[in-house]
């Protein structure tokens, strides 16, 4: 749609409704709209057109603003909204683009405002920046997205002269230089950039030239070039230096442009700029600095303040501290002093003015560098633009907020207020009663303005200072009503129209206002508000505007209209509401009338809703999804869908009201060519529909023929088309507001139908009629009342006509602020109480006081209630714990209860989820790290300490090699063995005759290879030491290439992880080792527990374990003892832990009340032997007498105590014997656990030391990793370096061909033109030689006269026409136009000179005629010459320039080269020294002289090298010879055989290509037919009626196919449904079964059969047993009786042998 809308905005705009509306006007003479005036802002377009008239674009429009009369003028631009926008006091021109497709720069004068002409450029999108040149008719533009072009223009001959494209850089601000048309200064948000317009004659181009900004610290040295950072040096150990794009391997412009973070360092960003009056340019920047720019050297100074004396110094310090005392009276909070920020600045001979968001107009008189800064004024608002008038004596100032000020300098008074605009975007226009004289309109920040209808000029404004979302004029009163997103509605008192007030205001509801309707006899204010609710207010001040009451409907309400009935005297309300469930629209209609002022109690409830009965609601479904409708008297309805572009008509009438209304049909759908959103409006007579949208076009249809009357393309749809259209109640003016383009088009009818003219008018006078009355009364009251306060009376009282005319109202006490403002206008709304809850409150208190006794009841019997309730929990903390009752049994609110402990229940499942997802989170994390850090090591690192030392030693922790790196390595071995196959195979070839000679050279040659290999120093580690195979490797003196390098990393790596594994086995076996130590530790610590607990000591035993380091395993399983909080237990674990302890409770007491553990206990201490271990423990009992004194023993007695003492001394003796055995045993234990322990920690110290030695041939290894990776990284950088250059060679190649071609270019046309100017002086002088010739017949005296005469010039000519190549660097010829022009004036200041009054005395006239005549021809041939002269010098200029560039490429080309062959040196010196790492003994080594020799150009040669090669080189010389010889013949050989060679290979190549060729090309089945059949068509056809019979049957049989398996289906349907009702019958038997068993269950446990079943059981487990004891018998006899008869065969055979 968008597109459509282009290409229709680029049609001309007398195509009229055929390009817009599809259809034509039905009269022949169409009727046309015209703008009468257009009112807006916008402070991005700003200009003088002459010293007295400022213009700037609005919307679609370029308003001109006399700044005496201050009278506005619109240009309309036909194809769209304004974009880019410029204009030339000088020439009296301005320029503006349009936005839509390929957009066109209009050229316009003024004041006739006729267009002068159209560039047309490639643009694709949108200019975002004009400027006019002020020495020439020049315009540099530039586009936006995507060409992004800067362009220059000669706009007088619409010539595209030069233009360059900048990808990707968005400008913020372009100008011309003023004293110069060939400097063009360019600013974006980060840079300025100065272009220099060059020219050659006819041709010109641009020339790019950055100023390089300070950063933010005011420092230029973060200007680096980091492609060229510094010359080539080279580092003697790491080699060459490369810049960092080499570093980064950038190649391409990247590797030009790339800048290091570390490295950027932000610039200033500029602001503002203007141009002075010596070409400099002073610059503006964000943060706060100003800038002095020299154009020249494009170099940027930071202007100083300067130093400001001690009393100049106090008075500063003083205005600072007002300013923030101010600052805090207005409730602000002081700022700190900083920089000020310049966002505008303008220049003139006093100094340069600047501004910025403090409002505040500054002046700064600059020199050297330094400022002095005064304030010229204070507009105290945001400040955007600052702009001098062509004669510098205004200096106009634009504000953010749309006002402009005028400020003189010479006088240095206060800025004065030009204009004041709209401060932000047009909400809403309405006509005032009675509509013929003003109109009034309202912002979005609730800036109310009257406007005077006849030519658009401001009589007032009134700041609201609120956010408005709806406004509309009262048809019975000169009275406005704003609503507010807060829901208040402002009324306002217009009678006065140059001093409106509000009067009223009204708070409605916390629901935003959307719109305000008031009905055509100005009774009723109609507020549709959010959420369905409809409110309804008495329009009429007299009765303070009383709110009627308010209808909630369902639904979104979308859009409503109000029609007046005068006849019935109703107001029908029209809503149209959208229906979200399906794409339907629902239209209701209810009716106000008359009798609802009279009594509103009747009609609304005590909430303020009103009746069903009183409205008389109907609804309708409409069928479309519409935005807008309006509807006429006759009950037909015209709406707008949403979803297409068309005007739907209904006719309400047709059909009846149902409550389940049908869906209405459109009678007539008439489609508009609109896109977007759109709605429509009804004029006042109902004779004219207005429909607008979002693309901006008006369309006015005739309501009775839907036919097209006029359109006008008012705004655009960049801008967001149209927000509201009005109607005057004449019919005469249209008001259209724009979305968000600020501007209010006020439209009349320039031609129009009489008849409707007429009806129109006579409409309007027949409703002035009706309201004069109305009008004039409301007024009188509304010039009465005071102005409102915050403590105004409620909404809802009303003031009678008597008390109004009786009593004398005060005058206006809001009084207006000095710009417009309202003091003192709203309160606090959150502290003001709506007129809804007004309602709710009033009917709680009447219901309060309604039931208060019943209230105050249930308060006594509640008191009581408590009061028992807390006596029954006293009570209950009397009784014992078993009886008391739980807290909750209290709680009488059990809801409550139970809802606080969802709450709770729903908190604690929150927390608990959300700490379950945190550990979900850490286990994500933990899983993460194990499988990263853990997992995927094949060898886990781990340690091993020792028993009693402080000796650690950890292993190599390894990763498993993958797939990529095994076939690496397996390609590398595999590679190194076919190059050892290959040296092999070259060393045979070599062979020469002396063979025995060169053996013995090889054997001592590999003698010597074997020694370097054996040789650990050469090879640069000690791997071999260990087990690895150095063998493999590359010497180091060999590694040239790349791939040798990268082999040899893999290699090497390759040893290192096989050292590691062989050092990781030796460490398993010691781990190992230390766990079996531990175990028989443990085992012997057993035995020595016994031995402690025999001997009763308690001493502590040590038993070493395995730490985590030694066994990490452990980390990861968590021990209960590690927990320090109560392990939580669910239910289940709980009941599972119970019932444990308590079947191990009764297996204790089982154990207890064993009787024979008990008498054994009792009887033999609980054994049934004694053994030696237990000896310690027997005590022999004493005597029973031995309580008895000595002297009372008797013999007996006596003798059985030595027996007693006896045995308790060999007892003893036993026992020390047996402790004695104990210790020495305790002691050998010991012994052996130091020992073996000390053993095993000598085996960890040797191991600590190997891997001492083995991380020492690890690192050896790896420095030789980092030397290769080294290598291989500079060898990188290098190769991007010189990519890098050549790319930037290419470029510069390029460029340095183009300037070759120019230059060749500007010869050709030098030497054109230099015999021009050869034949224009031969001529010249011809003239001169030839002018005695002419006039030789004159007399002498005459003729010298004459000649005196002829070298006479007009005075003027010497001035306006010099030639001066010394400054002619910048400056330019005349172009053949401006010759021609400056050649015509001063052939006129000849006419001066040709006057007969200059003729001598007696000269004829005919002579003196042609002496005039020839002085004009000679006059012009100088003057030919002059300019021809110019010409030639500013090509030579021209030349010499390109010539300085071309010198300039030239040695940047040649210093590219010598970088490049300098890269080229150092890559062959970097791979030719390579870094050789040695091991040498550690050692002193004495020097004779103190100075140490230098051994950088060293080299390792060995010492039985050089003797053999001593030795060699005799015999070599001689063989040299012979050798030579035998080659030159041989090579001949060689040659040839090479041809034959070659020549082969090429054979070989072109057979397999035609192999493959054969190979590759496929010979199917089909292809054999089509070459082998004559008639291949014809088999192709009878194929295909083949297969389609095929296909045929095999469609029926399927087809039957289907047929019997949805026979099938159906009958195991029916089997299924069969089952079901089967497993249906089942399922009930079942149930009956089941409760069945359970009656029988339930009856069993009743009758206590367990008894009986137990006794049962018994004796029928002894039959059992007895029927066993039975069987066994049985068995026993059958044996027995087998035996007997085998026994009596035996006997039987044995006696009778016969038988």
């Amino acid at each position: 749609m968008a597109a459509a809308g282009e290409e229709r905005r680029q049609g001309s705009p007398q195509r009229g409704a055929e390009a817009l509306g599809g259809r034509r006007c039905s009269s022949p003479e169409e009727t046309t709209l015209e703008v009468s005036w257009v009112q807006g802002f916008s402070n991005k377009n700003f200009g003088f057109i002459n010293n007295q008239t400022v213009c700037y674009s609005c919307g679609n429009y370029i308003l001109f603003l006399d700044i005496k009369t201050k009278k506005t003028t619109a240009l309309q631009c036909r194809t769209g909204q304004v974009g880019a926008f410029a204009v030339n006091p000088n020439y009296g021109v301005l320029a503006f683009s349009d936005r839509k497709l390929n957009p066109v720069i209009y050229i316009y004068s003024f004041p006739e405002l006729n267009k002068l002409t159209e560039l047309k450029g490639h643009i694709q999108l949108d200019y975002t920046l004009l400027a006019f040149s002020f020495l020439g008719p020049y315009l540099a533009s530039y586009s936006s997205f995507p060409d992004f072009v800067l362009s220059v223009w000669n706009w007088q001959e619409n010539i595209l002269l030069c233009s360059e494209s900048q990808p990707g850089v968005a400008a913020t601000s372009i100008s011309f230089n003023p004293m110069n048309w060939q400097q063009l200064c360019f600013v974006t948000e980060s840079s300025v950039t100065i272009w220099h317009i060059e020219r050659n004659h006819d041709e010109h181009c641009l020339i790019q030239n950055p100023v390089k900004l300070p950063d933010v610290q005011g420092s230029l040295n973060h200007h680096k070039d980091l492609f060229f950072p510094y010359p080539c040096v080279e580092d003697p150990y790491h080699g060459p230096v490369m810049p960092v794009s080499a570093i980064a391997g950038l190649v391409g412009d990247e590797a030009e442009t790339f800048v290091p973070r570390s490295d950027i360092k932000p610039s200033l960003r500029p602001t503002a700029h203007c141009w002075t009056a010596t070409s400099d340019i002073y610059l503006g920047c964000q943060e706060g600095y100003i800038l002095a720019i020299d154009t020249m050297k494009c170099s940027a100074s930071i202007i100083q303040r300067k130093p400001l004396s001690e009393q100049v110094r106090k008075v500063s310090d003083m205005l600072d501290y007002i300013r923030r005392e101010v600052q805090k009276k207005k409730g602000g909070k002081p700022k700190a002093l900083q920089r000020t920020v310049v966002f505008t600045m303008a220049f003139c001979n006093e100094g340069l003015y600047t501004a910025g968001i403090e409002g505040i107009l500054y002046m700064y008189r600059i020199r050297d560098l330094q400022y002095e800064m005064e304030i010229c004024a204070d507009i105290s608002e945001p400040i955007s633009t600052l702009i001098f008038s062509p004669d510098y004596t205004i200096l106009l100032i634009i504000t953010d907020q749309g006002t402009i000020y005028s400020y003189e300098p010479a006088h240095s008074g206060e800025a004065v207020k030009l204009l004041n605009a709209f401060s932000s975007y047009l909400l809403a226009a309405d006509f005032l009663t009675p509509g013929d004289k003003y109109c009034v309109s309202v912002t979005i920040s609730g800036e109310v303005k009257v406007w005077l209808l006849e030519n658009g000029t401001c009589l007032s404004v009134l700041n609201l200072d609120i956010e408005a979302t709806a406004m509309a004029c009262c048809p019975s009163s000169n009275s406005v009503a704003v609503g507010t997103k807060g829901g208040q509605i402002y009324f306002i008192d217009i009678t006065k129209v140059e001093a409106p007030r509000v009067v009223h205001r009204i708070f409605l509801s916390r629901f935003p206002v959307l719109s305000l309707h008031y009905d055509q006899s100005g009774q009723f204010l109609i507020i549709r508000a959010v959420e369905g609710y409809i409110f309804i207010l008495d329009a009429r001040p007299s009765k303070l505007f009383q709110v009627l009451g308010y209808v909630v409907l369902a639904g979104e309400v979308v859009s409503l209209s109000v029609v007046s009935d005068f006849k019935n005297n109703v107001v029908e309300v029209m809503v149209l509401l959208n229906v979200a469930e399906i794409q339907q629209t629902r239209l209701e209609i209810f009716c106000l009338s008359s009798t609802l002022m009279e009594g509103i109690d009747k009609y609304a409830n005590d909430q303020g809703m009103l009746n069903a009965s009183a409205i008389k609601k109907e609804q309708y479904v409409l069928e479309y999804p519409l935005s807008s409708a309006v509807k006429l008297k006759d009950n037909t309805v015209y709406s707008y869908c949403t979803c297409a572009s068309f005007i739907c008509k209904y006719n309400l009438s047709k059909q009846s009201i149902l409550e389940d209304p049908p869906v209405f049909l459109s009678e007539k759908v008439i489609p508009t060519n609109q896109f977007g959103s759109g709605f429509i409006c009804l004029s006042p007579n109902s004779r004219w529909l207005a429909s607008a949208a979002k693309d901006g076009v008006l369309f006015i249809y005739d309501t009775s023929t839907m036919e097209l009357l006029v359109q006008n393309y008012c705004h655009s749809y960049e801008g967001g088309g149209i927000r509201s259209v009005v109607f005057s109640p004449d019919g005469k003016f249209i008001l259209v507001s724009g979305e968000s383009d600020g501007a209010l088009v006020c439209l009349k009818w320039k031609k129009g139908k009489e008849m409707e003219v007429k009806e129109a008018d006579l409409h309007w006078q027949s409703l002035l009629t009706i309201l004069n009355k109305s009008i004039l009364d409301e007024n009188a009251v509304l010039r009465c009342m005071a102005g409102w306060q915050t403590e105004s009376e409620s909404t809802s009282e009303s003031i009678s006509e008597e008390k109004s005319e009786k009593s004398p109202l005060e005058p206006s006490s809001a009084a207006l602020t000095e710009d417009g403002n309202l003091g003192n206008l709203h309160s606090d709304s959150t502290s003001e109480m709506t007129w809804l809850c007004q309602k709710t409150e009033k009917v709680i208190k009447e219901e309060s006081e309604r039931f208060a006794n019943q209230k105050k009841e249930i308060q006594m019997g509640i008191k009581k209630l408590h009061e028992t309730i807390q006596k029954m929990m006293h009570e209950n903390e009397q009784v014992p714990d078993i009886e008391k009752l739980g807290q909750q049994e209290f709680n009488l609110d059990v809801e409550e209860q139970e809802k606080a402990q969802a709450e709770a229940e729903r908190e604690v499942a929150r927390i608990r989820e959300k700490i379950e997802m945190e550990i979900l989170a850490n286990c994500y994390l933990q899983d993460v790290i194990k499988h990263e850090c853990w997992d995927s090591m094949c060898v886990k690192g781990r340690a091993v300490k020792c028993f009693h030392m402080a000796c650690e030693v950890k292993n190599y922790p390894l990763k498993k090699r993958n797939e990529e790196e095994l076939r690496t390595l397996e390609k590398v071995l595999h590679l190194r063995k076919i190059e050892a196959a290959n040296l092999k195979v070259q060393k045979k070839v070599l062979e020469t005759k002396s063979e025995a000679v060169f053996f013995e050279e090889e054997e001592n040659t590999g003698e010597v290879m074997a020694g370097d290999t054996a040789s650990c120093c050469l090879d640069g580690s000690l791997s071999s030491q260990y087990g690895a195979d150095t063998s493999i490797l590359y010497h180091q003196l060999d590694l040239h290439s790349r791939e040798q390098k990268v082999n040899q990393i893999v290699l090497l790596k390759d040893i290192i992880y096989k050292v590691k594994t062989a050092f990781n086995k030796e460490f398993d076996i010691v781990a190992q080792q230390k766990e079996q130590e531990i175990a028989r530790i443990k085992e012997r610590n057993i035995r020595i527990r016994e031995i402690l607990r025999q001997l009763d000591l308690q001493v502590e035993v040590w038993e070493p374990s395995l730490t985590c380091d030694e066994k990490p395993d452990q980390v990861f399983t968590v021990q209960d003892s590690e927990i320090k909080a109560e392990k939580y237990l669910t239910p289940q674990e709980r009941e599972k832990a119970e019932m444990l302890t308590r079947l191990e409770m009764e297996r204790h007491l089982a154990s207890l009340d064993s009787e024979r553990q008990r008498a054994l206990n009792d009887m033999m201490g609980g054994v049934l032997e004694v053994t030696q271990e237990d000896i310690l423990k027997i005590d022999i009992p004493p005597p029973y007498f031995i309580s008895k004194p000595e002297d009372e023993w008797n013999d007996q007695e006596k003798k059985i105590f030595r027996k007693y003492e006896e045995k308790v001394k060999e007892l003893n003796e036993e026992k020390e014997k047996y402790r004695r055995a104990l210790k020495n045993e305790w002691e050998e234990l010991e012994a052996s656990i130091q020992e073996t322990t000390q053993n095993f920690d000598k085996n960890v110290c040797k191991l600590f030391e190997k891997k001492v030695n083995l991380e020492k041939v690890i690192y050896q290894e790896e420095l030789k990793i980092v030397n290769l990776i080294y290598s291989l990284m500079l060898d990188e950088e290098l190769d991007s370096r010189k990519a890098g250059l050549c790319h930037f060679l290419v470029k510069k190649q390029k460029e340095k061909v183009k300037m070759a071609r120019t230059v060749e270019t500007t010869r050709k046309k030098i030497d054109f033109y230099t015999g021009q100017y050869d034949n224009a002086v031969a001529e010249d002088k011809n003239l001169e030689y030839g002018f005695r010739k002419n006039f030789a017949d004159v007399p002498a005296n005459l003729l010298d006269e004459l000649l005196e005469l002829y070298k006479c010039r007009p005075r003027t000519v010497t001035t306006e026409i010099s030639l001066d190549t010394a400054t002619c660097s910048r400056s330019s010829s005349m172009s053949a136009e401006d010759y021609k022009d400056e050649l015509t004036r001063l052939m006129k200041a000849m006419d001066e000179l040709d006057n007969p009054e200059h003729m001598p005395n007696g000269l004829d006239p005919s002579i003196w005629e042609s002496f005039c005549l020839a002085r004009r021809n000679k006059f012009k041939s100088e003057q030919l010459v002059k300019w021809m002269a110019l010409i030639l010098a500013e090509i030579e200029v021209f030349l010499q320039r390109r010539i300085d560039d071309n010198e300039k490429m030239s040695s940047k080309i040649e210093k590219i080269f010598q970088e490049l062959t300098w890269l080229q040196e150092e890559k062959i010196k970097f791979q030719l020294n390579l870094t050789f790492q040695f091991l040498l003994k550690q050692g002193q080594v004495e020097f004779e002289s103190t100075e140490i020799p230098d051994y950088a150009d060293a080299i390792f040669i060995k010492k039985s090298v050089i003797e053999e090669l001593n030795c060699n080189i005799m015999d070599q010389v001689e063989k040299k010879i012979a050798s030579m010889v035998e080659c030159k013949e041989f090579s001949k050989g060689i040659f040839q055989l090479e041809w034959e060679h070659k020549k082969m290979r090429m054979q070989i190549e072109d057979l397999n290509q035609k192999a493959r060729d054969i190979a590759t090309l496929p010979i199917t089945k089909d292809r054999q037919l089509f070459l082998t059949m004559l008639d291949y068509d014809s088999h192709i056809a009878h194929r295909i009626a083949v297969m389609e019979q095929t296909l045929c049957v095999m469609d029926k049989l399927h087809k039957k196919n289907m047929k019997k398996h949805q026979k099938r289906i159906k009958e195991l349907e029916k089997c299924i449904s069969l089952k079901e009702q089967a497993n249906y019958e089942l399922s009930l038997e079942l149930k009956e079964m089941l409760v069945s068993v359970s009656e029988r269950r339930h009856i069993y446990h009743a009758a206590d059969m367990q008894h009986i079943s137990e006794r049962n059981a018994k004796r029928r487990y002894q039959e059992i047993l007895k029927q066993k004891h039975l069987r066994g018998l049985i068995e026993e006899q059958e044996k027995h009786l087998g035996i007997l008869q085998a026994e009596a065969e035996r006997l039987r055979s044995k006696t009778f042998p016969i038988l």
